[in-house]
This record gives C-alpha cells, structure tokens and sequence, in this order.
C-alpha cells in the first residue's frame, strides 16, 4: 500500500488556507480514490510519509472532529470476549448453505481451533513478510455481537489504543445505506462527514490511511452480484448501492483504502474469496461467559442465576445455543420470568421449557408481564390484552413473516406501512420486546427484531393464525396458488417450503410452528397468542406428515435432521427415543429406514451419550455410513469398530477427513477389514486433515504398502499424536516405513506396532529412527520376534533418545543378552518411566542385571519383567537341611508391582498406603499371566506364614550372602529384629552382633521402591536394613527384600523374606 499527498487546486496557487467543508470533501474523495489534484506532489513511499497525528494537538482538526463525533455514540469497553478473534482460511460448506442455529448445533457450540488475533493487530501484517490486508471480514452468527464488536473498535480508535496506523475510520451500516436507492462514493463520504460544520482548515494534510467499515452485510437489501457489476471509477457517479459496494471492494473505487465487512456466515460467501485478504471470526460463548452472562442478569439473585443455570444446563440443545449472547439473554429472561411468575418453585420444576417454543412462550409471557399477568393471576383488563396481542400477531407477524420469506430482516417505515403495520402500536411494551428502533444517518427510522429468533417465532405464530381463514398459499406472497383449505394443508405447505430451502432460512421457522400444536405451548399462549382449543388434535397427524417428509436419500442432509427437531417441539420423540435405546442395547443394525438415519443422525448432534464418543460399532453398513457422512463431519470422537468395512468406505471416510469442516478429533477403525487400498485413502486424507489426533486401525490388514501410504502422511501430517497398526502384518518393510515417518514427524507421540511379525531388522530401523525422534512417548513393540540384537539396537537408541518414557517389549524373545544391554541403558536413560519385558526368556542372570541397574536409575518407575525361578542348589532341591520332607513343586511368582509404602505390620497381615506423587510403581496391569502371591512353604514352628498381598505384590530375586535362612523355605522376617550397617563400598563387614530394633514402617517422604538383594551394588549406596542370621545359616544363600530409599539416599527394608 502507498500513501499519498493531495493538494488542492486552491492550494496549488494559494498554499495553506481556509477552505469549504465541501472542499474538504471533495480533497478527501480525491484521495480516497487513489487520485492527486492539479499541483499535487508525486506519491511517495509509505515509508517515507510522516504518520498524521493522533493526539488532540494535530494539526488536521477535521480528524479531530471526527474522533470526537465517533467517540461520544458509545461509552464503556468492549467484553473482553471481542478484544480477539479468530482467524480463519475460509468459510466452510455448513456456513455457506445452513441456518445459525443449525450451524451451532452442528458443531455442538465448539468453535473452530484457530490462531487467535487481538484487535490492536486486526489491520497489521500476520508476519514481517507478509502486507497488511486491504479487505477483511469478520463473520459471526446472528446475535454474536458483531455490530457490538464494530462500535467498540470505532471507540478504542477513536481514543487511540488500537489501529494506530489508520488516521480515519468511516463506520457505516447496511442499515444506514438501504436509505439510498442511489449513491456515489461522494456521497458516501459526505453522510460520515455531515457533522462537520462549515469552518475549518483545508485538508492540506490529507489522512495517508483509512478504513472503511461496512456494518452488517447480511441485512443488505440487494445482494451483491461480482459477476454482473459495471465496473466504475468516477467518485461522483451515482450507482446503485449494491454496484457501489462491488466497485469499493474490487478496489475500482478507493483503492488505498482498507475494507472491513462484516456479516453472517451465510451471506459473506457472495464476496469472492479471491478478494478476500483476511477472514475472522466471533466466537460465542463459553462456559464460564454462560455462567457469567447469567449472573450480570440477575446480579441481586445468585440463587436465581443458578438455577436459571442448572435448567440451561438440563437441555443440551438450549445449552448448546446459549453459545450465542443474544440467545443466552432470551433464555435467562424467559427462565427467570418463569421462576418468579410461578406459584411456586415445585410447579416451576414442572413447567421448566425443554423445547424451543416452549422457551420463547415464557419469553413471551414476560413480554405482557406488566400489561395482564402478575403471579400467574389473571387480571381483569386480560381480554384487552389478549385482543392487543392478537392484534400484534396479526400485523407484526405478516411483517416478519413475509421479511423471513424475502430475505428481509430490516424494515423501514414505508414497509411498516406497506404491511399496514400502526406505527402507534410499536409504542407499545409489548413490540419493544420484539423490535428495536434505531435511527440512520439519513434521518429515517430502521426497525429490526431484537434477534432473528425472535422474527422466526413470531412469523410462525402470525402463520399458526392466518391458516385457519387462508384459502391460498400464503406463500404465494399474494400470488394466485392453488387453493388450500385447512390447517394441515398449510402446515404441509409449509413443510415442503422448508425442506426445499437449501439455505435452511425456514428451519427454525418451521420448528416454531410445530412447536405452537404441542400441549405445553397451547397451555402457556392460550387466551393471549392463540386461541383455547385451536387446531386441537392435530399434533398426530403434523407428526406423522412430517415423518413422511424423511425420504431414502443419499445423504441424511441437515433439512431431515431438522424435522427431528420439528417432532422434539411436537414432544412426539417416540422415534429418536428407540433408535437411542436402540444404540444403547446394540442393536442398531436393525434399524435401516431412512427415518432411523434422521433419528441417528439427530442423536448424534444432541444426544449427551454421544457428546464425547459416538458409538458406532456392530452396528453400520457402508449404505447408513453413506448417509451419515454429513453428520459425523461434527463428532469429535467416532468408534467404528467391527463393522466390516472394507476399502470403498475408507474411500467415503477419506473424504469426510479431507474436508474442511471436518472436526473429528479421534477415529477408531479397529476389526474391519480394510486393506493397503484402504489404508492408501486414509493416508490421502491426512495429507490435508487438520483435526484428527487419534487414528485406530489395530486388526486389520493394510500389510506393508498400507503403513508406507500412511508413513508417506506422517512425514507432513503435524497433528496425528496417536496411531495404532497393532496385529497388521506390517512386518519388517512396514517397520522401515514407518520408522522413516519417525526420524521427520515432530507430533506423534504413541506408537502401537505389537503383533506385526516384526524381526531384528525392523527393530533396528526403528532404533536408528527413535535416536533422532524426539516426539514419541511411548512405544508398544510386543509380540514381535525382535531377539536379542533387536533389543541391543533398542538400547543403543535409548542411550540416545531423551523422550521416550514408555516401552513395551513384551514376548519378543529377548533373552540375558537383551536384558543385559537394555539395562546398561538404562544406567544413562533418564526419561523412561515404565519398561515392559514380560514373556521373555530371561534367567536369574538376567534379573541381576536388572537389579543392579535399578540402583542407579532414577526414573523408572513402572516395570514388568517375566517370571524366573532362583537356580536350585546341588543338593539341596528346595528342602531343609535334615529334612525328609520331599521339596513341594515350584510356583512361580508374579509380576513386579512394587507399591510404595508397603510394609509388613505382623505375621499374616498386610497394610497398604497411598502412593505418594512422583513416587515409582512396578506395574503389570493389561497383561496376561498374572498370578497371585502364594504363601510360601513353612516348617511347622520355624517360621510365620507369609503375609497375603495382591495380585502383582512382591517378587523374588536371587540375592547374594547377606542374608540368611534354611532351605527349602521361605522366612517372612517383617518383624524381626534388624542389625542396621553402614556401608561404603567394598565388602560388606561380617554379620556382628545387631542392635534390638523394630522394622519401621516408611514416612511420608520422597522415594521410590526398587527390588533389591545383599550382593548388589546397593550396599554402596547408604544405608542398609539386614536381617538378623540364624545360627544354622550355611554360606552362599539368597536374601530377598524390598528396599525404600529415602530421601538421604539410605535404605529401609520394607519387606524381608529369606529364600533358601
């Protein structure tokens, strides 16, 4: 963008002076328009331009005046809400073609992930190579505050906090230019400047830079058409103004001026995209915005701000659309109204809305609060009020029917007349509900509803009306039609004008007229809306013409779910009920008519079961997914386990994941039958995917070409965190695959590779790949056949790698050798956190190296390893020295899980404490083999039995000569009497004389448990706890224990057996 000084012709001959407002105008659209009066100065640099002042001491006093006019039409500050937006790349198919309410239902009130822009950077450059946008919009739903987002930049601008560079804003509104069936651009800029009287300077120190806002782009009355505009360049032509606007925004007209629109979703789309620099959005509200919105209405009543609360909270269709602030203030109006009209708070419980009408039948209500109805009792004037009300219906509603028919959502006071609408009576409280009043720059009056909402349900209740003495379509918009007699001829009417309008502008309209048959409704509005008993009866057949409105088509497209909701306002809900349990038994691959996908598909935007995981397993053929895809854009997490699909639905859920309004965070595909063509379509959709985190594919067959299609998408994919190509027979080509993926991907952190026959090759891909990932956490290599120089090149890459914190080698035929180089890892690793070696053929010699690595790891704190057998003595095959008793057969133990703050209180008891944070734990938990621990052989009168721990307690060790016992059993020594030694490297010290002490029970303290024996390295580390030896302790035998090291670095024996 260029900047430019323009001088005008008097200025050229004369220099500075007084000049005309006109003149002042005139010098403006000059340089709006790109142009340099007679004696002008050639354009210089934007760079080179000196900024215009923005203080009050500038020297362009008409700016300062503008300011000032701009700074007294709003007072306070923007919610901190809309002190940001979000940036977006485009607008998706659901907000080109549906209704704001069907697109906040759609989307379950979340937002879409974006990069977030404050207001003070909104006009700014996303990046120093970037240039500042010259047209941008900003869309939001109705009631999301756009216009309210307008006034509050307009006044922060006008106070100098934000878009500093611009030194004028025009702020102008649809509203303010549907006045004009006419205009020029010099006109245009003559209605901003109309408060500007007829002194002042010239404007020899133009404004170099300028914005143009454009106000509520969805309440023009002319649509903009790009492809069939005239292109102008004369500022003073007077054009049509939907011609005028084209020409401002293709840039033939102000070409250095920046542009912000702003509008509804669904009419942002007629500005070409190609034109568009920047996108943004509003976002609704929150949870805690909900919460607090509620409480600023109700600020003297917490109690009733609660409760309001917990009845939004019970409907999640309300909640949903109380994301939108103006919809939120309907709701606690109409709730609030509710709890202090009703007899009492029981009978407010029962009438509590649960439907869309029913809650704007209490809104309405409240409207004639003061004018008939105090405390649920009826005055005496109720007849009036009633007559007025009807009256009301009868001319406001045509309004806003026929305004909802045309598109029409602003009126003005020859429309108001045209519908022969009494201005007197939008004096009344009651309109002033429904209508708001604003004045335009050109002196005319414009009357828009309070909410579109609002339009639609008041339109619906004018139709309810009308089609009980109307013999012809109403809307034919007073056009010959066939003649319809009755109420159900209408309403099926009305019905089909619905479903066959692909912009979905009469979906909440048709929902409010099905909404005015249920019984609630009629009970809340009769006497003063409708008529007591009127169209009584028909609510049956409503629900069934509706249902017949649901035909086989391709796709379950929005217009079907919506007449779901049309039968939830009928409380006909008898469909979606059984289709729901239905979900609920599993037995869903029953249902199969295409009333059931509507009801599916209803479910799956309303249903709480379905908020976090939409269950569709067992139960989904490839027709009903086809006819689902609209709706499962929407679901954040999707189950479709074991359904049999195979490849061609790959293909259909290809393109759900490539779409751009797809937000499935987490798919599961678990036990289909998809193959590498499959596999090849998924990973095509990951190429461009930006939502999904979680991919399942476990138990299927993509075989190796499948995990190099989906290896080739990793290597650019930058969201995928989780992927499981668990039992897919991958084999060694797909490990290499996918360890390539690995050493480019930055975001996956979870690896399932179990079960995929994968040998020592793979492995060592996969080894070589983890020395430069640093992203991945954990990794599930088990059930492979990896060996022992699989799990050597494992730990040479756990020598390296710094961010794996879990791995799984569980029945990979590693046996001492493996152990014995991941241990010597694991005396360098200081990230990994848990360590799987379960099934695997590792002897006592393994255990010791395990053993001795644990003293000098720090951060382990999970580990299974298999169960082993301590080797038999010669002589002595597990019995008593002296004994004739012959040696009971071996069991073997169970896995490690060593809890800490265990410890032995007495023979036959076992007490366990919370395992304090950060504290290690040795888990088995997932696996299969577990056994319990058994109770050890005892002599009779030798020794106290063992104490019973849970599954995965302790498990034993070989231990080295510190211990002593007998053969052929085990000794429980929780209570004995210890010698405590001290002990500095080198040899132990011979067995002394011990000291009379009780086995403390551990404190509350940082530590961490380890599995220990008496000939290890442990001794060197501090302190140790040694039971006393018995008298008949031969050399050589094994002492078992669970050691705790505190926080001083010694070591208190837990728990102390004595193995022979």
């Amino acid at each position: 963008m260029r900047k430019q000084e323009v001088r005008t012709g008097g200025e050229a001959g004369q220099g500075r002076g007084p000049g005309s407002p006109a003149g002042q105008v005139k010098a403006l659209v000059d340089l709006l328009a790109g142009k340099s009066s007679q004696g002008s100065q050639a354009p210089e640099p934007l760079d080179r331009v000196p900024q215009a002042p923005l203080g009050p001491h500038g020297d362009d006093s008409r700016i300062q005046k503008c300011r000032e006019a701009l700074l007294n039409r709003a007072r306070g500050g923007p919610p901190p809400r809309l002190t940001s937006l979000l940036l977006l790349e485009g607008l998706t198919d659901l907000q080109l073609r549906e209704h704001d309410f069907t697109q906040v239902e759609t989307t379950r009130g979340a937002w879409r992930p974006a990069r977030s822009l404050t207001l003070d950077r909104l006009f700014l450059p996303l990046s120093r190579v970037s240039i500042p946008p010259r047209i941008s919009i900003t869309i939001g739903v109705a009631g999301v505050g756009k216009t309210t987002l307008v006034r509050n930049f307009v006044q922060l601008w006008a106070r100098g906090q934000v878009a500093k560079d611009f030194s004028l804003v025009l702020p102008l509104t649809f509203r303010d230019l549907n006045t004009h069936e006419k205009l020029s651009a010099d006109r245009l800029v003559r209605s901003v400047f109309s408060h500007i009287g007829e002194s002042g300077p010239a404007a020899a120190a133009a404004p170099p830079k300028t914005l143009l806002i454009l106000d509520g782009l969805d309440e023009c009355k002319t649509p903009l058409d790009f492809s069939n505009t005239v292109a102008c360049t004369d500022p003073k032509k007077e054009i049509q103004v939907d011609h005028l606007i084209t020409n401002i925004i293709r840039g033939n007209l102000f070409p250095e001026v920046s542009v912000w629109v702003t509008s509804r979703p669904s009419v942002a789309g007629q500005i070409p995209g190609g034109l568009v620099d920047r996108m943004t959005e509003i976002r609704g509200f929150d949870e805690e915005e909900i919460k607090a919105c509620l409480e600023e209405m109700f600020p003297e009543d917490h109690t009733l701000s609660d409760w309001v609360l917990r009845q939004v909270r019970a409907d999640r269709a309300l909640y949903l659309m109380c994301t939108v602030p103006a919809f939120c203030r309907i709701a606690g109006s109409a709730l609030g109204h509710l709890r202090h009209s009703g007899p009492g708070p029981q009978d407010a419980r029962q009438q509590t809305p649960r439907t869309l009408c029913e809650l704007y039948s209490w809104y309405f209500r409240m409207a004639l609060g003061g004018d008939g109805q105090e405390k649920g009792k009826v005055s005496p004037r109720i007849e009036q009020v009633a007559h007025s009300c009807r009256k009301m219906v009868g001319t406001l509603g045509r309004l806003a029917f026929h305004g909802l028919v045309r598109k029409k959502y602003v009126f003005y006071e020859q429309d108001l007349k045209a519908f022969g609408v009494d201005l007197a009576l939008l004096q009344s409280g009651l309109c002033s509900r429904f209508l708001q009043r604003e004045e335009t720059l050109a002196a005319s009056t414009a009357y828009c509803f309070t909410h579109l909402s609002l339009q639609e349900f008041v339109a619906a209740a004018y139709y309810y009306a009308a089609s009980r003495r109307a013999i012809f379509d109403l809307f034919a918009e007073g056009g010959m039609s066939w003649p319809r007699l009755g109420f159900l001829a209408h309403f099926r009417s009305a019905a089909q004008r619905a479903m066959q309008a692909e912009d979905g502008r009469l979906d909440v309209f048709l929902r409010f007229l099905s909404g005015l048959l249920s019984p609630g409704v009629n009970a809340l509005l009769a006497g003063s809306l409708l008529v007591q008993g009127e169209h009584q009866g028909y609510g049956a057949q409503a629900a069934e013409l509706l249902q017949g409105c649901l035909r086989p088509d391709v796709a379950v497209c929005a217009r079907a779910v919506n007449v779901l909701h049309c039968l939830h306002e009928l409380r006909h809900t008898e469909l979606a009920r059984g289709v729901e349990e239905a979900m609920q038994s599993g037995s869903l691959a029953g249902l199969t008519g295409p009333r059931h996908h509507a009801a599916l598909a209803y479910l799956l935007q309303v249903s709480d079961a379905c908020v976090q995981e939409a269950n569709l397993s067992l139960c989904l053929s490839k027709g009903v997914l086809q006819s689902l895809l609209p709706q499962l854009l929407y679901c954040r997490s999707l189950r479709l386990d074991n359904n049999q699909f195979q490849d061609p639905v790959m293909e259909l859920l290809g393109s759900v994941l490539s779409g751009k309004d797809c937000r499935i965070q987490r798919i599961s595909l678990a036990e289909n039958q998809i193959s590498n063509k499959g596999a090849k379509a998924l990973a095509r959709s990951l190429l461009v995917n930006r939502s999904l985190t979680a991919l399942d594919l476990r138990s299927n067959s993509i075989g190796p070409q499948g995990a190099k299609a989906l290896a080739d998408a990793l290597k650019i994919n930058r969201t995928l965190a989780f992927l499981s190509l668990q039992n897919n027979a991958i084999r060694d080509n797909g490990a290499r695959f996918v360890a390539e993926a690995l050493a480019a991907n930055r975001t996956l952190s979870v690896l399932h590779l179990q079960k995929n026959t994968i040998g020592p090759l793979g492995a060592q891909q996969t080894a070589d790949a983890l020395k430069q990932n640093r992203s991945l956490k954990e990794l599930i290599f088990s059930s492979n056949s990896i060996g022992d120089k699989g799990a050597e090149a494992l730990a040479k890459a756990l020598k390296v790698n710094q961010g794996l914190e879990s791995l799984d080698l569980q029945s990979n035929s590693i046996s001492d050798a493996g152990v014995a180089a991941l241990m010597g890892a694991l005396c360098t690793n200081q990230t990994l956190i848990s360590l799987n070696l379960r099934e695997n053929s590792i002897s006592s010699e393994g255990a010791r190296d395990l053993a001795q690595a644990l003293c000098s790891n720090s951060t382990l704190k999970n580990l299974e390893y298999p169960d082993s057998q301590p080797p038999p003595r010669p002589g002595r095959p597990g019995h008593r020295a002296g004994s004739k008793r012959k040696p009971g057969p071996h069991i073997p133990p169970p896995a490690v899980e060593l809890h800490p703050g265990r410890c032995g209180q007495g023979p036959g008891t076992s007490t366990t404490t919370q395992p304090e944070p950060d504290q290690p734990r040795f888990a088995g938990e997932r696996h299969r083999g577990r056994g319990r621990l058994r109770t050890g052989q005892r002599t009779k009168g030798q020794h106290g039995p063992h104490r019973s721990l849970s599954a995965g307690g302790l498990h034993w060790c070989p231990g080295g000569p510190g211990a002593r016992g007998c053969p052929g059993c085990e000794q429980d020594l929780g209570d004995s009497r210890l010698k405590r030694k001290r002990h500095r490297g080198g040899r132990s010290q011979s067995p002394g004389k011990c000291s009379e002490g009780q086995l403390k029970s551990p404190k509350t303290q940082s530590s961490r448990e380890f599995l220990g024996d008496g000939r290890g390295d442990m001794r060197c580390h501090g302190t140790l706890w040694e039971p006393r030896p018995p008298a008949h302790q031969p050399p050589g035998k094994s002492h078992w224990g669970v050691w705790r090291q505190d926080d001083l670095g010694g070591y208190q024996d837990q728990r102390s057996f004595v193995h022979c």
